[in-house]
């Protein structure tokens, strides 16, 4: 019996792809400022950068995993 993925699988995949997009954005919008930060400071900022987008992504995966709404 095939499985056919709800409307969710598709949203959260396009959410999920902005999201990421969004977020790298943003950091190298921010890492221009950071490049003149002391390396502990730097250090720091793209350690945070690189483990805090994966935050926003569990309500989605979340949202994506319920299944069907009707």
């Amino acid at each position: 019996m095939p499985v056919n993925p709800s409307w969710r699988s598709l949203a959260g995949m396009f959410l999920i792809v902005a999201l990421i997009l969004g977020w790298s954005v943003l950091v190298v919008t921010l890492a221009g400022r950071a490049g003149n930060w002391p390396w502990p400071l730097e250090l720091l900022f793209y350690l945070v950068a690189g483990i805090a987008w994966i935050l926003p992504l569990k309500p989605v995966i979340r949202w994506m995993q319920r299944g069907r709404s009707a």
